[in-house]
């Protein structure tokens, strides 16, 4: 393909990190095309005569006219010129272009418009600073006896949940039908069966032998062991929280001080991101999106209406770890991507490897800008 046929080509910044291509493209690219067109066209006709697949030009051309043929033509023709243009004239492209064609003629260049979003600039604040500040300021995430004692009364709440729920279930043949009724704390009395924060929960003294009856068979072994492995498991669970707390509000506060466009295009791939997630959920729970969207009597659009600040968010942020990591380049063990990439092929059989080791890559150097940002 000559490059130097196409250098009447035309880009311009439009509205919404878009850009508008225009130009001409020579007959003779549309030419070359005229013989696969032809075919395409013509593999659903049929004609008295003549084998399906083998019908002479002349009669396709008769039955879907001339006009039919130089639109595949030039189809076809944009869709080899398209690539090119992009590459010669450096775009960042997402996503599809949106094509017009302004003029369409036999024996003439094929005039036509091109939208297509693109890689929309960013302008990072100094996320170093930002980042820096936000740490000075990261929460404890220290276990206190105060919640050792709450997550021990917890347990015996659900086991006397549990215990209740056993006793009903003997009791369910000789249920009467007057109403089950309970008394709250105020003096009123409740219809139904009573929840579990309604009743209270007085902790016992622990033993040994009491606690070996708690969870699962042999998982504590004496009262020291039962509070170590509460206290343990606190320990785990409030820093993972702590911890994605934190990373959210260094993220956000980035997010909050970056200037950037987002084309409509990536908030699109977002929401259908999400989208494809619940549906995979619904599935999953063996419940189909249109009974699901009838019983919260909510349509599509109202989602999408509802999660597009979400998705803004989600497509921001992931242009931000993009730009941090391009500043700052931060080494990725390329044996956990290998590793990762392997886990991934051997769960997905049919999966492309390009695309997943693109994929684990990109996640690999989100946690790398993120571990980076938390050492501010």
């Amino acid at each position: 393909m000559n490059t130097d046929e196409l250098k009447n080509i035309v880009i311009e910044p439009q509205e919404g990190s878009t850009v508008k291509i225009s130009g001409e493209i020579p007959f003779s690219y549309l030419e070359k095309e005229r013989a696969t067109a032809v075919k395409n066209l013509g593999k659903n006709i049929k004609a008295d005569g003549f084998r399906e697949g083998h019908i002479p030009e002349k009669v396709i051309v008769e039955r879907v006219g001339e006009m039919a043929v130089l639109g595949e033509m030039a189809e076809r023709a944009l869709s080899k010129v398209y690539p090119e243009i992009v590459k010669t004239n450096e775009l960042e492209v997402i996503g599809y272009p949106q094509i017009s064609l302004t003029k369409l003629a036999q024996d003439n260049p094929l005039g036509f418009t091109a939208i297509v979003a693109i890689m929309p600039e960013i302008s990072l604040p100094d996320y170093k600073k930002i980042a820096k500040e936000k740490n000075g300021k990261k929460e404890t995430s220290e276990v206190t006896q105060a919640e050792v004692d709450a997550q021990i009364k917890d347990i015996f709440r659900q086991k006397a949940a549990y215990e209740r729920l056993q006793e009903k279930a003997k009791d369910t043949e000789a249920k009467t039908d007057e109403p089950e009724t309970h008394t709250h704390a105020d003096g009123t009395v409740h219809e139904g069966p009573a929840h579990d924060d309604e009743v209270e929960v007085i902790v016992p003294k622990l033993t040994d032998e009491l606690v070996k009856t708690l969870g699962q068979p042999g998982q504590f072994e004496s009262v020291e062991d039962f509070k170590a492995k509460i206290r343990e498991h606190l320990e785990m669970q409030k820093k993972q929280d702590v911890d994605s707390k934190h990373r959210a509000e260094i993220t956000d506060a980035i997010i909050d001080e970056t200037k950037v466009i987002l084309p409509q295009v990536m908030i699109d791939a977002e929401i259908n991101q999400m989208f494809a997630q619940m549906e995979g959920d619904l599935e999953r729970a063996k419940l189909k999106m249109d009974d699901y969207l009838g019983h919260i009597k909510k349509t599509r659009e109202d989602l999408k209406k509802e999660w597009t600040p979400a998705a803004e968010k989600r497509a921001k942020l992931q242009l931000v770890l993009n730009g941090i990591a391009e500043k700052e380049n931060p080494e990725i063990d390329k044996g956990e991507l290998d590793r990762q990439v392997l886990g991934l092929l051997e769960q997905y059989k049919d999966a492309d490897e390009a695309r997943v080791r693109t994929y684990i890559e990109s996640v690999l150097q989100n946690e790398a800008v993120m571990r980076m940002l938390e050492n501010e």
